[in-house]
């Protein structure tokens, strides 16, 4: 069943550890079945509850499932082996258009942003005890989540998105509640929804992003929360549109004890409108990060939401971190007012090449999404196959395995790093690489 590795320990911790390794090593491969908890309990000689114990910690971890009768198996993409290992590495003259990142040209200079946190910090230091969200980047943040219409909420600060969404969850459910993920969605959130032991339940997504009556489905099904990405969704580009809007709040409003997990990681690159569902069920959160406008090593994002899911959220950061720098949200605020980018030129940017990319494919027969955001979305016939064609032809792009669970195969190309002059050679060697009739876009 394990072939030659041996699960050893005679704790619940420490079996759990010994799979953990075997699972990290490649010795454990996913989808492979454990021994049944008595046979293994009588192999290790401990008692079945260890096992049973050590079984469910694994469970909550992420690293396996239990399918009843069928036992417990590796999980298809368990918690210790990240979907970001699942990418194309790329050599020396390939060109990387796989990595995800944003361009680093539109990324603002932080120096004098950071002397004016320095200037402030120096004439007055923040010291234990004091509050944790800075009082200027709260205003400022909360004005412009009016200015997109967010009801009213308290602000937050975590160290990126999905630290946020990890709190938010962490602050309403418990192992094994069920959470409605988009398909394809962000490889990141795919792999901390099982890690927190909760059970994903993926819906298709399509250029308004996730469709109204799946999500209703899943939550008809007993679906206690929904994760959902406004803008520049990750990797298909997708922004939740009026219409869409409206038919995801229908469908809310019928399960108002749902959480609702609204990412808004688009703020800053995007020129399409914010349509916020935020509102119709008792709990629900939206979470703005910088990472792509201002750089991801700033980690910091706003977040805002209902009074009772915002102080369970600040009041578990305080037994943990306790907060983040405020050197690091005295920075963002000063970005912020100093106009340090302009939000409608980097929109530009990226739409200049991303829609001419998909312009560019669509006149050579190939369907590609990408309404929003810096990413493409190419579904293939064969993606294996199509990362290695396009990599010998001196392209690196992203499979489409890091984003996706039951959605057909597809790559992920990211615009960063384009010239206009680019999109043509790469267009013709996407259609080559994509073979004949390509796959389905979504679900």
């Amino acid at each position: 069943m394990l072939g030659e590795y041996r699960i050893e320990g005679r704790r619940a911790s420490e079996i759990a550890a010994s799979v953990e390794r075997g699972v990290g090593s490649g010795a454990l491969l996913p989808g492979q079945l454990l021994p049944p908890m008595r046979e293994l309990a009588t192999e290790l000689g401990v008692n079945p509850n260890t096992v049973a114990a050590a079984y469910r910690t694994l469970r909550e971890r992420g690293v396996i499932e239990t399918a009843g009768r069928r036992g417990s198996r590796v999980r298809p993409k368990p918690a210790t082996t990240a979907r970001g290992t699942i990418r194309v590495e790329a050599p020396a003259g390939v060109r990387d258009v796989g990595a995800g990142n944003p361009e680093p040209a539109l990324l603002p200079d932080l120096g004098a942003a950071l002397a004016e946190a320095a200037r402030r910090n120096a004439e007055r230091p923040v010291l234990y005890g004091e509050r944790a969200v800075d009082e200027e980047f709260a205003r400022l943040a909360r004005l412009a989540l009016d200015a997109d219409g967010v009801p009213d909420g308290p602000i937050a600060v975590t160290s990126g998105s999905l630290d946020a969404v990890e709190r938010v969850l962490n602050a309403h459910l418990k192992p094994g509640d069920a959470v409605v993920v988009e398909d394809p969605g962000w490889g990141s959130l795919l792999d901390l929804v099982p890690a927190l032991g909760l059970r994903p339940v993926p819906v298709p997504v399509d250029d308004e992003g996730p469709l109204a009556e799946e999500v209703g489905r899943a939550l008809r099904g007993g679906a206690r929360a929904v994760i959902v990405t406004a803008r520049a969704q990750n990797p298909t580009g997708a922004a939740v549109t009026a219409e869409r809007a409206a038919a995801l709040r229908a469908v809310l409003a019928a399960h108002p004890a749902a959480l609702l997990v609204e990412d808004d990681h688009g703020h800053g690159i995007v020129d399409v409108p914010l349509h916020p569902l935020g509102g119709v069920t008792d709990h629900w959160t939206l979470v703005r990060s910088v990472a792509k406008a201002y750089g991801p090593d700033l980690r910091v994002a706003a977040l805002t939401g209902d009074p009772v899911t915002l102080d369970r959220v600040m009041g578990r950061q305080r037994l943990g971190p306790g907060w983040v720098s405020h050197l690091l949200q005295r920075t963002v605020a000063h970005l912020w007012t100093s106009g340090a980018v302009d939000a409608a030129a980097v929109a530009g940017w990226y739409g200049e090449r991303r829609d001419g990319l998909v312009r560019a494919l669509a006149a050579r027969g190939v369907r590609a999404h990408g309404v929003t955001g810096m990413n493409v979305w190419v579904p293939v016939a064969d993606e294996t196959g199509a990362v290695t064609r396009l990599l010998a032809a001196g392209w690196a792009v992203a499979p489409g395995a890091r984003f996706r669970a039951a959605a057909g195969p597809a790559v992920r190309v990211t615009v960063s790093g384009l010239a206009v002059s680019d999109l043509e050679p790469l267009a013709d060697a996407i259609a080559a690489a994509a073979g004949p009739g390509q796959a389905r876009a979504y679900g």
